[in-house]
């Protein structure tokens, strides 16, 4: 697409007569008409002003490669914490089991108190990770906010890249679905041998570790393509996508706030936990609703 295509499609997007593009880049209408009919090239200044304009934002090929850097550190870390959060309960999960079954014989204070002091714990460092590494990532929230337009090459080598990573994603995400279909059998094999809490419990507790291996793998994958996407403007990151991705925060902050909520309230960390996998599944139904009220 050539210059005066994009000034044209720019211009209609924001529904700006070319009067109105002139008046905002202190120039005349003919200058406009000029620059859209190929007659002429604006200056580097008005380019620029332009861009400021219809919100475009520039991306180098220096930046493109400092940005995948960063995003395959930050996708290792982000998913770690996800992985702590899904893990927080276990060990709260596989005592009471024991304690309720009578194989610890010990008080339930001592059961809730390392039960919930390495949930808080886990969930203390997760929150961490994200805090620090959303700050980090801030830098590259333009991506997420603005239109891009990519130097010479950047398109080029991002999709090379893109591609040597599909195997490795399509493999990371088929050992997560694997690990959740077969996350149910240490709970279906150990009530079967003995049908106690204790043996339930410890199931649950397996099935747990399976889940937040699952989970770190889909983040990890998904957030490395992720960032390739944005530099694209593709998939998750395209024009609509961006529009939506806008309330997902909110989303995440409301269902944490009614995991915690409820798991202090009725002190059912055991039984919380599944919170997490039902807002995934509704994660999902609440995008596919917000895209349509948006398009």
């Amino acid at each position: 697409m050539i210059l005066a295509d994009k000034i044209i499609e720019n211009r209609k997007k924001n529904g700006w007569s070319q009067e109105d593009l002139a008046y905002k880049l202190g120039v005349s209408r003919q200058s406009v008409s000029k620059w859209e009919g190929a007659q002429s090239v604006p200056d580097m200044k008005k380019i620029v002003q332009m861009s400021e304009l219809f919100g475009v934002r520039s991306v180098s090929m220096e930046e493109a490669n400092e940005f995948l850097s960063f995003n395959k550190t930050f996708a290792k870390r982000i998913s770690t914490g996800v992985m702590l959060c899904i893990l927080s309960p276990v060990l709260l999960v596989v005592l009471y089991g024991l304690y309720d079954s009578g194989w610890l014989q010990i008080s339930e204070t001592p059961v809730e108190i390392a039960g919930i002091t390495a949930l808080l714990v886990l969930i203390a460092v997760a929150v961490a990770i994200f805090i620090s590494n959303g700050i980090a990532a801030g830098k590259y929230d333009y991506l997420e906010k603005n239109r891009i337009e990519t130097a010479y090459g950047v398109s080029g080598m991002v999709r090379e890249m893109k591609q040597a990573h599909a195997p490795s994603h399509a493999r990371d995400i088929m050992i997560a679905v694997i690990l959740f279909i077969l996350s149910v059998v240490p709970v279906t094999a150990l009530s079967l041998i003995r049908d106690e809490d204790a043996t339930s419990s410890i199931g649950a507790g397996i099935l747990l570790v399976m889940v937040a291996v699952g989970v770190k793998l889909i983040v990890n994958t998904s957030t490395i393509k992720g960032g390739m996407d944005k530099l694209l403007e593709e998939g998750d990151y395209a024009p609509i996508e961006k529009k939506v991705s806008r309330y997902d925060g909110i989303y995440w902050t409301v269902v944490t706030a009614a995991y915690l909520a409820y798991s202090f309230i009725t002190m059912e960390w055991h039984r919380s936990w599944i919170i997490w996998p039902v807002a995934g599944v509704l994660f999902a139904l609440y995008r596919a609703i917000l895209k349509a009220k948006m398009k």
